[in-house]
Parts: C-alpha cells; sequence; structure tokens
C-alpha cells in the first residue's frame, strides 16, 4: 500500500489550484535571474507565497539548467509545530501537493537510517509548513526526482553535517535548507539585521547566526559546517523582506536565497 502526506497549506501559503499554483510559481521564475553556475545546495524562504515567493524564486531559478541531471533533493526544514528532538523523517511514500507527488528516496533515508540523531516521525510533518512550500517550485524546475525530507528540531550543527555528508553525493542531489530570517522587526532594523545575518552566511561563519537571526538556524549551521569543511563558496542572490514584497513594513519577516558552489 502506499502512503501519501497530504498537502497541509495548499489554499493558504500558495494555491491550492494546480493551474493557478504553476502559473504563479511560473511568474516567479521568469522575474528571476538565471545566470550562474548550478549550485550544489541553496537556503530559500519558506512563507506564504505571496510574501516569499520571488525570493524562493531567485534561488530555484539556478538550478534549472540541472532540470535532467538533479534526481534526488535532501530538505532540511525547521521544526514548527512539533518539538523534534533532533532529525525527523516521515514515514510515507510520498509527499502530495497540488501538482503531484513526489517519492520519498527510501535508499537515501537508508543511508542515515542507523544515525542515534534520525528519527521517523509522522507528527512532525503533518502540518509543516517549512518543507511543503518547496515542493511546487522544485516540481516546476526539476523534471523526475526524488525527495529527503527531514524536519529539523533540536540538532546541533554536527549533527545535521553528519547527515549531509552521507547524503552529500554528486551532481545528482541537490541540498536544500528551508529558513525565513528575522522576524516581526520594524522595516529599518529587519535590513539591519538580515544583512548581518547574509554577511555571517557568506563568510561560513556558523557560531554566529542565532535563534533571532533564522528560524532554520540549525539546518543552516549545519549546511554551514559542511560548507566550511569542503572550501566551498557561498553567494546572496536575494535579500528582502515582507514590507518590501506583500506587507506592512511595522513588522516584517526576513527573506534571503544563497547558492552554495563547491570548489573546483
Amino acid at each position: 500500500m502506499i502512503t501519501v502526506r497530504n498537502p497541509a497549506v495548499a489554499g493558504t501559503f500558495y494555491p491550492a489550484n494546480p493551474a493557478e499554483l504553476k502559473a504563479t510559481i511560473d511568474k516567479y521564475l521568469g522575474a528571476a535571474k538565471t545566470s550562474g553556475p548550478v549550485p550544489k545546495a541553496l537556503i530559500a524562504p519558506h512563507a506564504g507565497f505571496v510574501y516569499s515567493g520571488p525570493v524562493a524564486a531567485s534561488a530555484y531559478a539556478r538550478i534549472a539548467p540541472a532540470r535532467d541531471t538533479i534526481t534526488r533533493v535532501i530538505l532540511l526544514g525547521p521544526a514548527h509545530r512539533v518539538a523534534v528532538a533532533s532529525l525527523a523523517l516521515p514515514s510515507v511514500d510520498s509527499l502530495a501537493t497540488p501538482l503531484g507527488n513526489v517519492p520519498v528516496d527510501k535508499k537515501a533515508v537508508a543511508m542515515i537510517a542507523d544515525l542515534p540523531q534520525v528519527e521517523v516521525m509522522d507528527a512532525a510533518h503533518e502540518s509543516e509548513h517549512s518543507l511543503e512550500v518547496h515542493l511546487p517550485f522544485l516540481q516546476t524546475v526539476l523534471a523526475q526526482f526524488a525527495l529527503v525530507p527531514l524536519a529539523v528540531g533540536q540538532a546541533s550543527p554536527s549533527d545535521v553535517a553528519e547527515v549531509l555528508e552521507r547524503l552529500w553525493g554528486g551532481p545528482e542531489t541537490l541540498i536544500v535548507i528551508s529558513s525565513d530570517l528575522s522576524h516581526y522587526h520594524s522595516y529599518e532594523s529587519a535590513c539591519r539585521l538580515d544583512k548581518t545575518t547574509s554577511r555571517a552566511i557568506e563568510q561560513l561563519r556558523a557560531e554566529d547566526i542565532l535563534y533571532e537571526h533564522a528560524c532554520g538556524r540549525m539546518p543552516i549551521n549545519g549546511l554551514l559546517h559542511v560548507a566550511r569543511k569542503r572550501g566551498m563558496s557561498v553567494t546572496t542572490i536575494d535579500l528582502r523582506n515582507s514590507g518590501d514584497t506583500a506587507g506592512p513594513r511595522d513588522q516584517v519577516v526576513g527573506y534571503g536565497a544563497y547558492v552554495f558552489e563547491e570548489s573546483g
């Protein structure tokens, strides 16, 4: 029997109608710059599309040239709804969106099943949006791919890094970290905070990214740990907040898009 995790935020965070959803993503991607090499990893936001969709699209547009090359996506995002001790996988066979089902990469899951920081916890995924909102972008930009979805709780950078190293692979594997930046500051304060966070990401300084800087700081810091070890370079390709896209400017949420390239 095939088990499926049904979408939890279709119709709220993004359109539930498939045609409307595809048109929305195509519009965002069409407005994004696509120049530059295909990244090995990226960080992109996970708010409602009207707020963060254009920023996320700036990262996803960069992987379009690898549409037929990337066949595995390792997707890590913060657990908002349920307390998670470290990193949680779902038990399902696929994750659904209005654009169709994305299969879970069972072979890749088996590669990390023995790690003590990895557990199977469906409750962590049932209502979680941080992973789900990335799937329609991936379904639009890539041809065929399988997914390793990980909801990250109180995991250390080394815990996350060990999982990423196991699954790193070659050009067939893309790493995606889901994270927004600062939350509910004034527009001016958020701009200052998010610029500081972006510099820390670019300089691979995981120790300088704290709870108030990024809701996905746990998976971000794990990726930065690996990136520093591997001598990767990071580029900020978009940095905005909800005051720039669709919201008022008294209390904003920050969004950044970052691409990671391997040396050589």
